[in-house]
Parts: C-alpha cells; sequence; structure tokens
C-alpha cells in the first residue's frame, strides 16, 4: 500500500522536527518527505490539513488479557482499543493466566497479535516462575521467543537473593529487568495511599515507605550488579528523589509513571470511586505534584497508560474488595496532552514522553519519523474535543476514572507498518 499523508503539521521530538509537509509511505516504511518520489503512484490518501502528524504512540504496560483473563478482555478488543489510542507498540506484562514464563506461551501470543489488526506487540516475561518470587524463568529462551524485558509485574519479590541472582543472571545476558518497587509487608492488604483520605474512609493504608524500602534495596542491588532496570510506575515524591541520586550517581536505571498518576490524588478516592482503585495507590497531591515536576523535568524519562480492563462485576464491588487498575490505552494521548498544556510544555515535549523516549527503553526502532523508518505514524487532532464513556471507549475494560470528563486531543488516523489500522470515523 502506498500512502500520501498530506498537509499535516509533522512533529518528530527525536530530530526536533516540526514543519507542514507531506509524508509518503510504501512497503511498511517511510520513503519520502516533503516531495513525493519518482513513479509513487498513491494507493490511500489522508488529507492531515490542521492535524498533528507524529510517530505512533509506544506504551510501556498494556494489559491484553490474554492468554486466560478473557472475561475482562480479548486480545482482538484490546488491540482495537491501542490502535484507537494511536498506539502502534506496546509492552505487554506477564501477569496473564498462566504467566508468561515459558517460551511456548510467549510465541503464542506474538503469533496471535501478528495475525491481527493493531500495535507491535512486545512480551515482557516473567522474572520468575509463576511470578512467585521463588526460581528464576530461563530467560534467555523467553529472550529468543521474542521478550524484550523481564518483571514480576504487580507481583512482589518477597526474597532478596532471588532478586540478586536474577539481576546477576540479566548482567550476564545484557537483558533489562524491570520492577514496580513496592514491599510485600508493608504494603500487605493495603488498598489506598496512608493518607488523610484513608483514614477517614476506613480503607487499609499502603504507606510511601512500602515504596521507598523496596526502591532503596532495589538500587542498592542495581550498585552491585550493573543491571539495567526499569522502575516501573513511581508514585510518590520520596521514591523520585531517591532516582534522582540515583541518575546522578550514574546507576544505569531508568524510570516510568503511570499517565493517571500525572492527574490524579487520594482525593480522587473520597467518594469510594472503584475506578480509582489502582496499583500503586493514588497518592498525595504533593506526590502529584512532584510526578508532573519530574516528567516535566525529564527525570522521569517516559509516561504509560497502565492500560488494566476489568469487567463491570469486580468494579462494582466495595472499594477494598474491587480489582484493583484503570482502563487507559485510549487515553494516553489526551492526558499527555492536558498535562502538557497545564505544565506550559510543547506539544513536542508531549509527544516525546510517550514516543521516542519509552521506544529507547524498550530498544526498538520506534519512535521516530525519517526517511526508511518503519511507517508508524500516528495523526491526531490536538484540539478535539471529546467525552469519555463506556460508548465512545473501545476497550471491552469500561473502568476509567475520567468517565464523563471532556478531554481535548482525539486520534484521527493509526498507520502501523504502512497500513491504516484506525480511522476515526470507523464504527464501533
Amino acid at each position: 500500500m502506498k500512502i500520501r499523508i498530506k498537509n499535516g503539521r509533522v512533529i518528530d521530538p527525536a530530530t526536533g522536527l516540526d514543519k507542514v509537509q507531506d509524508i509518503y509511505v510504501a512497503a511498511g516504511h517511510i520513503v519520502a518527505m516533503g516531495q513525493a518520489p519518482a513513479d509513487f503512484h498513491v494507493s490511500t490518501e489522508i488529507d492531515a490539513s490542521g492535524l498533528v502528524v507524529c510517530p505512533g504512540l509506544v506504551d510501556l504496560a498494556v494489559r491484553l488479557r490474554e492468554p486466560g483473563l478473557e472475561y475482562m478482555a480479548t486480545l482482538e478488543s484490546e488491540m482495537r482499543a491501542a490502535a484507537a489510542g494511536g498506539v502502534t507498540s506496546l509492552a505487554c506484562p506477564p501477569d496473564t493466566d498462566p504467566p508468561l514464563d515459558e517460551p511456548g506461551l510467549v510465541e503464542m501470543l506474538k503469533f496471535r497479535a501478528k495475525n491481527m489488526p493493531g500495535p507491535r506487540v512486545y512480551p515482557v516475561g516473567a522474572l520468575t516462575w509463576k511470578l512467585k518470587g521463588e526460581r528464576l524463568t530461563e530467560m534467555g529462551e523467553l529472550a529468543e521467543a521474542g521478550c524484550v524485558a523481564f518483571s514480576q509485574a504487580d507481583a512482589q519479590m518477597v526474597n532478596t537473593m532471588v532478586l540478586l541472582r536474577a539481576l546477576e543472571y540479566a548482567v550476564t545476558m545484557d537483558l533489562p529487568v524491570w520492577l514496580r518497587p513496592q514491599d510485600h509487608y508493608l504494603s500487605q492488604s493495603g488498598v489506598a495511599h496512608d493518607g488523610v483520605v484513608a483514614a477517614r474512609l476506613g480503607l487499609p493504608p499502603i504507606p510511601v515507605p512500602a515504596e521507598t524500602v523496596a526502591l532503596q534495596t532495589i538500587l542498592l542491588l542495581v550498585r552491585e550488579t550493573g543491571a539495567r532496570v526499569h522502575l516501573c510506575r513511581l508514585s510518590s515524591r520520596a521514591a523520585l528523589g531517591m532516582l534522582r541520586r540515583a541518575k546522578h550517581d550514574g546507576l544505569p536505571v531508568t524510570c516510568d509513571v503511570g499517565i493517571h498518576h500525572v492527574h490524579l490524588s487520594e482525593m480522587d478516592t473520597a467518594d469510594f470511586n472503584a475506578n480509582c482503585h489502582m496499583v500503586p495507590p493514588l497518592r498525595s497531591l504533593r506526590d502529584r505534584d512532584a510526578i508532573r515536576q519530574a516528567l516535566a523535568e525529564g527525570l522521569i524519562d517516559a509516561v504509560c497508560s497502565d492500560h488494566a480492563p476489568v469487567d463491570e462485576d469486580a468494579k462494582e464491588r466495595p472499594f477494598q474488595e474491587s480489582e484493583a487498575g484503570a482502563t487507559g490505552v485510549e487515553l494516553l494521548l489526551p492526558l499527555t496532552l492536558k498535562w502538557a498544556r497545564e505544565a506550559g510544555l510543547s506539544l513536542a515535549q508531549a509527544i516525546d514522553r510517550i514516543t521516542y523516549r519509552p521506544a529507547r527503553i524498550l530498544g526498538i526502532d520506534a519512535g521516530e519519523i525519517g526517511i526508511g523508518k518503519p511507517a508508524d505514524l500516528c495523526v491526531f487532532d490536538p484540539d478535539a474535543d471529546w467525552t469519555v464513556s463506556a460508548k465512545t471507549l473501545r476497550s471491552l475494560g469500561k473502568n476509567s476514572p475520567f468517565l464523563g470528563h471532556e478531554l481535548q486531543g482525539q486520534v484521527r488516523y493509526t498507520v502501523i507498518d504502512g497500513h491504516v489500522d484506525f480511522r476515526h470515523n470507523e464504527r464501533h
């Protein structure tokens, strides 16, 4: 398929490009920019007048719920939702059922994803068997099967000796390890930030030291082993201070934050809204503001959707008994744009946090626009207003704290591997 995207404002944070020009696509790659190449016969034309053309979004945490959790969502539904959100590459955490701890499971997931429309899927393998934190997986075999990194997802690693061995093993194979710091004992049975709201509502708390104690352990082991570690979904001001010192010392660590934590705080749980039951919990306003500032400064490397579709029954329970998680893959772009506008940042700076930087963390050829680059592109209207509702969300999970909210910024087209995988006017 040969595609011409005409008159769009092309923004590429990797090169600093910000210019109205045409893009020409053929055989899955960008073949020209500005002027059409010789003998280029257009088969599909996209009029991007008044729209922004940027690299396809790269999302570091999208739960596709397969295998095993199809009652929450299906691979097909979430791939469709991701494409509607402008996402062209995504990392899938290993907390499926069974977990992604065997090469056959990884190969099956990749095969199924490759044979349906939607983003490129990069599985994150389980660090330990069944995510139990007791015995290491065969990381080398899982990497050969297609895993780009290794993680415990939201399962805590209680045994620090196992964690040390995992990092040592990862170093020998030059494999990245992704860890979300949370101490098992300090967070046990907790569901909300240890603050005034949890105290008033009588909700079991998760204190900030649950994150910082675990983070300190991880950083000490990184210093000891030299392992490449990506820190997932930091949520507190104190943890960000520790991250700043670690980066200053030259430790090989990167970090992301969930998009909901950029906007929400413990105050949003005050009405027992189960859609605000998340892991890690929404913390204080002071923590939220620290996250926003660290993201603007670049201390936080990337922002992700932390997409976790949950079936309606699991969210209709009392807050403490409800399933944690929020759908977010379709909201990553508008919520990132909202943060950037409020922070006084440019479109390019906003796009950078959800394209180029997460692509570097994944180690994939994505998040850039240039001749010869893969034709993975997002075309969006930065000024379009739309209301988040069960009807407008394509994900089977309708569990969003932003239901009923009006957001600005809407994807019009998503091009993946040179094919138009999403058009805004398609019925759903």
